[in-house]
């Protein structure tokens, strides 16, 4: 199979590591698929073609010899998809727009690895929008705008890079409403170590992979306070109501996020310490500005930009989300890291409800 990965991250490389490792059957140095890594910044491509290794975005991990690298000003991006039978949108959301109108004529499957909404098109809306206010969408809504006869689907659940790069055991969801999306990425991905299933419901694997990075600010904001084990549970379980509420009001199933896209996302972004959102809760617990958080990264932490759109769109459909809503407070600088704990615990009691 030849797949294409556009986009050099450290989630990108990863997965192509993952494709064009060796045969798990055989034992035999051979790969798995003829895969090429293609990145738009030349100065890249050019390290990852003479280090073989990722040192930017994924440190310590060698490249198979069997990847091709490309990009820059070495081959154009049509160039790049020509010829290929699975196309790997490894990008920000903030890039998938323009991203999608270059491929909307591609007659192969293509599939997104983003989590997160699009920031809005408009300026700046307040974070208790009304419906009449601007809001981004999720990429299979910006699919449908610019792309719409493309099969195409996203391949999400609880994930870090290092460890699929390393080759550790991984779950993963391959959501689409194309039977033939879900197929080819099965076959694509699927192997000994990294356990692919096959999803329908793209809305709901969609809503959770971004709703879990803005709670996972939360959780780690608890963590960072020392809030204790107890309260983490609190968070992790409303703020999985939170999604669940959300991702039915926008056409999702609920029973998709009890899986691995929902639940099981949520739990490692919340609670892994590889984790980019729940840095960015821990750094603000320390006193930290957003800038310094952000800037401290080195990688793109999609909760920060995309918590706003969260509870926009919730706010558009009558959605109740309390704990996001306290997120974009404290983003905002509305908030101070206690404040924001004490409005959520000033509450007035309530039904539990999911």
């Amino acid at each position: 199979m030849k797949i294409v990965v556009i986009g050099a991250g450290a989630w990108g490389t990863a997965l192509a590591v993952s494709a064009a490792g060796t045969t798990e059957k055989t034992g035999r140095n051979a790969p798995r698929h003829q895969v090429t890594l293609w990145a738009r910044d030349a100065a890249l491509v050019k390290t990852l073609q003479a280090e073989r290794t990722n040192t930017r975005y994924l440190p310590g991990i060698a490249l198979p010899d069997s990847l091709l690298l490309k990009g820059g000003a070495q081959a154009s991006l049509a160039e790049a998809i020509e010829g290929q039978d699975l196309i790997i949108m490894a990008t920000p959301v903030s890039a998938a727009r323009g991203l999608l109108q270059s491929l909307q004529h591609a007659s192969v499957p293509v599939a997104w690895l983003s989590k997160g909404f699009e920031a809005p098109l408009t300026s700046s809306a307040p974070a208790s929008a009304s419906s009449c206010e601007p809001f981004g969408l999720l990429v299979h809504e910006i699919r449908a705008q610019v792309a719409i006869n493309l099969r195409a689907g996203v391949l999400s659940g609880p994930s870090f890079a290092q460890e699929v790069a390393r080759g550790q055991p991984t779950a993963l969801v391959a959501a689409s409403e194309h039977a033939e999306v879900r197929d080819a990425l099965v076959e694509a991905f699927h192997s000994s170590t990294l356990r692919v299933y096959a999803n329908d419901d793209i809305v709901g694997v969609e809503v959770g992979g971004a709703v879990k990075n803005v709670l996972a600010i939360a959780t780690g904001l608890c963590d960072g306070l020392q809030l204790g084990l107890n309260a983490r549970a609190a968070l992790i379980t409303r703020g999985l109501a939170e999604m669940t509420r959300l991702g039915v009001a926008l056409g999702a199933r609920a029973e998709t996020f009890t899986g691995l896209s929902g639940l099981g996302d949520l739990v490692l972004t919340a609670t892994g310490d590889l984790s980019r959102n729940r840095k960015v809760g821990l750094l603000l617990a320390q006193g930290k500005s957003l800038a310094e958080a952000v800037e401290s990264l080195g990688h793109v932490a999609e909760g920060v930009y995309c918590a706003r759109t969260v509870v926009q769109r919730a706010a558009s459909l009558g959605v109740d989300m309390p704990i996001a809503q306290s997120v974009v407070a404290l983003l905002d600088g509305q908030l101070k890291p206690e404040e924001a704990v004490a409005a959520l615990m000033g509450r007035g009691p309530t039904v539990e409800q999911t």
